[in-house]
């Protein structure tokens, strides 16, 4: 299964629609560019298992951009547009990528990069940017000598702060059109096949709508992209292009939720199948209302970007286990103790490790890595969880305190590590706290070094201070003072205490 194959099977059938503008590429012109794009990796002495870098938004072009890489046995970084240069040239830096394709609307960000590696524009112009379309234009359509299956390097953060590259082996199959487990799951879990349109209403630099969206296409279905998610926009596209399954956040079913009725009301959802949500927990009230709107198709799976493990529940099962996220259908659940040995009984929290015969590593990082595994080579995540007698999961804290809002994974220290360095701040405490609409929302308590500074002066002092490194989705929403943040002798912050306090209010 590959887009190449469908070229010639069908080959005007759309590949990708760009639904606020109806922009198409069929899969005979998927394949074209995609191999016009493995060709000029190739001439530019790109060879099996080296790193490119993708920073581009949402256009039917990216995935010219990914299905070349993949058929040229590359590792392609795709990296978020929202990204401080800081952060993006950490990303290319510590991947390896050599060489970087960008959006030319990031223009301002680009000039900013101080990573020397090969650079092109899409789109546009940026000074000192080649231009990719010219790059490519010359290239044959043909596919290049030695296709063999790539991978994706995605990048999420660690207990450092700073981004961690999920690195996964290269598939011993080299044939760009194997099977996978994942074709194999949507089109037995999720009902995805040749005919199957389907929506994808979030960034492809995220892993979910990047994997997801190109094993549909693998299958043969249609994928209708959004350039950015808007809630009425997703009813609109529905009706528009007849669509048959998608892939949400519970930010996404809040927003839709919040419509008024005759919105809601307004549109005809009648060819839905399936609505697939993962990347947060989702409140068990808000999972219902879907479920009384759209019909029993709300399919829920739990998993990582690591690929090590995954779980999967449908509305019939979550109807009589509200709250859980399923049983594994990759690997095998264990819930260990805190020394990551003992295993517990059902309905006992622990640390939610999977056994797999999958493997990852976090890029340049061996202990992060080795910190992942228990002895017995099963690995985890680090979230916190139990499971109930019949082996369904519950999933009860989060990595490491994590904050995840609106669907994305913010790690607190990258902030408090530079919040702290004002002059002014003594010390502080990045957490997540209650967010009806994102589900939760990032709160920096800070003591500051003199208590009479605590104001509206300060905090708008901060938040500057904040933009000044952070990208916009890390800056503090609320910023609060506290005359001393619960510390041990030894250093060690109770940010439990603090993170409760919040949510037991909001509770109350």
């Amino acid at each position: 299964m590959h887009p190449s194959i469908h070229a010639t099977t069908n080959p005007d059938k759309p590949a990708v629609i760009l639904a606020e503008t109806g922009e198409t590429l069929t899969f005979k012109q998927l394949d074209e560019a995609s191999n016009r794009v493995a060709q000029f990796f190739r001439s530019r002495g790109l060879k099996a298992e080296d790193v490119v870098g993708f920073m581009v938004e949402n256009t039917p072009a990216y995935y010219a951009l990914t299905w070349g890489a993949q058929r040229s046995g590359l590792r392609y970084v795709c990296l978020s547009t929202r990204l401080t240069a800081d952060e993006a040239d950490y990303i290319l830096q510590n991947s390896g990528s050599r060489m970087l394709v960008m959006s030319a609307s990031l223009a301002p960000l680009a000039a900013q990069l101080s990573t020397e590696i090969e650079r092109y524009a899409l789109g546009g112009e940026i000074a000192g940017y080649g231009s990719w379309e010219e790059a490519i234009a010359e290239m044959p359509a043909t596919p290049i000598a030695d296709e063999r299956a790539g991978v994706d390097m995605l990048y999420s953060s660690g207990t450092t702060g700073r981004p961690k590259g999920v690195r996964v082996p290269l598939p011993e199959d080299p044939s760009i059109a194997q099977t996978n487990p994942l074709i194999l799951l949507a089109m037995g879990l999720y009902r995805i096949g040749p005919d199957s349109v389907y929506l994808s209403p979030a960034p492809l630099y995220h892993a979910a709508p990047l994997r997801w969206s190109m094993t549909v296409q693998k299958i043969g279905g249609t994928i209708v992209m959004m350039k950015k998610f808007d809630p009425e926009g997703v009813l609109a596209a529905i009706e528009k292009y007849n669509i048959t399954c998608g892939q949400y956040v519970p930010t996404h079913f809040i927003r839709m939720l919040k419509l008024p009725d005759e919105v809601r009301s307004k549109y005809d959802l009648s060819t839905l199948d399936c609505a697939i949500h993962a990347a947060a927990p989702c409140p068990i009230p808000v999972k219902q209302a879907m479920i009384d709107w759209w019909g029993p198709i709300i399919e829920e799976y739990y998993a990582g970007s690591e690929g090590n493990g995954m779980t999967f529940i449908g509305s019939k099962d979550w109807l009589a286990h509200k709250g859980s996220v399923g049983k594994a259908v990759m690997g095998v659940i264990h819930i260990m103790g805190e020394d990551g040995e003992t295993e517990l009984p059902p309905r006992t929290e622990g640390t939610i490790f999977f056994e797999s015969e999958n493997t990852f590593e976090y890029h340049g990082d061996q202990e992060k890595t080795s910190s992942s595994r228990n002895s017995r080579g099963w690995s985890t995540l680090g979230d916190v969880g139990y499971v109930d007698e019949e082996g369904y999961l519950y999933l009860t804290d989060r990595k490491s305190f994590m904050i995840i809002s609106g669907g994305v994974n913010i790690y607190p220290q990258e902030i408090e590590n530079h919040l702290v360095t004002h002059p002014r701040v003594q010390d502080v405490a990045v957490i997540g706290g209650p967010h009806d609409e994102m589900g939760e929302e990032v709160i920096a308590v800070v003591q500051p070094v003199d208590m009479a500074d605590a104001g509206d002066d300060l905090r708008d002092t901060l938040t500057a201070y904040a933009r000044e490194k952070l990208s916009g989705v890390k800056i503090p929403r609320r910023i609060d003072f506290l005359a001393e943040l619960p510390r041990h002798d030894t250093g060690k912050l109770y940010k439990r205490l603090l993170r409760d306090q919040y949510w037991k209010k909001a509770a109350g």
